[in-house]
């Protein structure tokens, strides 16, 4: 039994501390940034440890030395001077209204107020800015020091305002005002430090600062959210061995399982590999392999952009992009990528600097396969089980069985249930749909897949054997298998050792839906 617990639900440092619960020590990083820049601002998706990062932060700038033996930064602070520290967090409400928005900023402010003893009439409760200001200058008036601002989840009003344009705009406003004393009071601060999961235009409420140090795409601070490899092994070997025990797995196969499952994210070109934090703690502390992150919050509004812009799976396949694609406000959203990217469902896996280009694609298993299942969701026909019934019919005759000729009926009833509505009648829709129900299914599998005479449409590999899918409109099953056969796309796999199959399928217009297949 682990002597430690896993911190679940826990962003508090100094409840993570006193109550013995695993942590990766993010410390000596936290001494860096506290010497670096005076105004800084991190964006990183959602659950991955910013609000544990800030809190971290906190006890710190307030000098709790005690809460830091054995970390790291123990051996690098000297003096663990206390400064006073207002700490905003701004994801305590939900601002879908005016009237929500002010109270959710009253009650911000009024706690930070009773600290210092200060006292508002009502008449003047709405000058968010100024009680900023006379919070700030108060603190450093009673203290005799400079003042340590820590904005947590600056963005969450406009999220929470997205769907009302009018509405965000007024928050908009206000928040601007809320937080122009930062810069007004520079003299007075000695760190500002502010948490996202979006960048906004030019940050736009914080408009003022433009000496605003972005650390997002920084790779000295690429790890200070997530989990990496080492701080895996280093700080959690105990829970990845009893993970282990509990599967039947040696550590190696945990590791690589867990490896493939939650890890894959990169924060900047020479990122480190970065494991999903809420993800990992689950894992550990159920023993499964399960899908965590992902479930926590479904991107619906992500998939109906994409329908919006005729987006789909292959086209998150392979993206090439330059920063100023995937690293842009998010405000007025017209292009899927950078909401995707910075939300964490896209993540950088590698750089050409000749060209000056990112790739970006999934992060891993949970992410490749949650976000395929939520576009399967907008592809199932309505009857309940439609999905689990193509997810059973396929595990049992082409995973257990290995027979692909028995699944084909399920496919094309799949299809078939297709509303009217949602079909893009051409082969690319097509080809769309079963790459996504593949990738679903957490297979291997990859789309125009280049040979030395040509493309295949589609390649799908289990265990036992490689299928080689070549896809038709309006022509006929017979012409797809002719094509496998005449470009001998085969001999791709000569060497691999699993079975070829070969799947030539043609769809048919009228039916909107496989029309016929051959299988050799």
């Amino acid at each position: 039994m682990a002597s430690k617990r896993y911190p679940l639900g826990i962003q508090t440092f100094s409840e993570i501390v006193k109550g013995n619960y695993f942590y990766a020590d993010k410390t000596a990083i936290v001494y860096q940034l506290a010497h670096y820049a005076k105004f800084h601002f991190l964006s990183r998706p959602r659950r991955f440890g910013k609000s544990l990062f800030v809190s971290t932060l906190q006890a710190y700038f307030e000098g709790k030395k005690e809460m830091f033996k054995g970390l790291a930064i123990e051996q690098m602070e000297k003096e663990w001077t206390a400064y006073p520290v207002i700490h905003l967090d701004l994801s305590c409400g939900k601002y879908y209204s005016l009237e929500n928005t002010k109270i959710i900023l009253n009650n911000i402010l009024k706690v930070e107020e009773q600290k210092y003893g200060i006292e508002v009439p009502e008449s003047e409760r709405e000058g968010f800015g100024a009680r900023f200001r006379d919070i700030l200058l108060a603190a450093t008036a009673q203290t005799g020091k400079q003042v340590v601002v820590l904005i947590d989840e600056y963005d969450a009003p406009m999220h929470d305002s997205v769907c009302d344009e009018e509405l965000q705009k007024t928050i908009r406003n206000i928040m601007r005002d809320f937080f122009s004393p930062l810069k007004q009071q520079e003299g007075n601060i000695r760190f500002v430090f502010i948490t996202g999961i979006s960048k906004f235009s030019q940050l736009s409420i914080f408009s003022e600062l433009n000496n605003l140090k972005i650390l997002t795409l920084k790779d000295e601070y690429s790890s200070c959210c997530g989990i990496t490899k080492s701080e895996l092994t280093q700080y959690f070997r105990e829970g990845i061995e009893e993970m282990a025990e509990h599967n039947g797995l040696t550590y190696e196969e945990t590791l690589e399982q867990l490896k493939q499952h939650y890890d894959g994210y990169h924060f900047s070109i020479n990122s480190e590999d970065i494991f999903n934090p809420y993800s990992i703690i689950n894992a550990l502390d159920d023993k499964e392999f399960n899908s965590y992150w992902f479930t926590s919050g479904t991107p619906t509004f992500l998939i109906e952009l994409m329908q919006q812009k005729n987006l789909d799976m292959m086209d998150l396949n392979d993206i090439w992009a330059r920063a100023k694609r995937f690293d842009v406000p998010t405000e007025t959203i017209t292009d899927p990528v950078p909401v995707l990217f910075q939300s964490g469902y896209l993540t950088i896996k590698g750089y050409d600097k000749q060209l000056g280009m990112y790739y970006l694609s999934f992060p891993n298993q949970e992410v490749r396969q949650g976000f395929s299942e939520s576009l399967c969701q907008y592809y199932t026909p309505s009857e309940v089980g439609e999905l689990d019934a193509i997810v059973y019919a396929y595990k049992k005759n082409v995973l257990i069985n290995d027979d692909m000729g028995a699944f084909m009926p399920h496919l094309k009833a799949f299809y078939d249930k297709f509303p009217y509505t949602i079909i893009n009648n051409n082969e690319r829709h097509y080809q769309a749909v079963i790459f996504t129900i593949f990738t679903m299914l957490g297979e291997d599998v990859k789309v125009e897949h280049t040979t030395s005479d040509g493309r295949i449409d589609l390649v799908l590999k289990t265990d036992k054997s490689i299928f080689i899918f070549e896809l038709k409109y309006k022509k006929s099953a017979d012409i797809a298998m002719a094509q496998i056969s005449d470009k001998n796309y085969a001999k791709a796999f000569a060497d691999d050792g699993r079975k070829v199959v070969k799947v030539g399928i043609n769809f048919s217009e009228n039916q909107r839906s496989i029309e016929d297949w051959v299988i050799e």
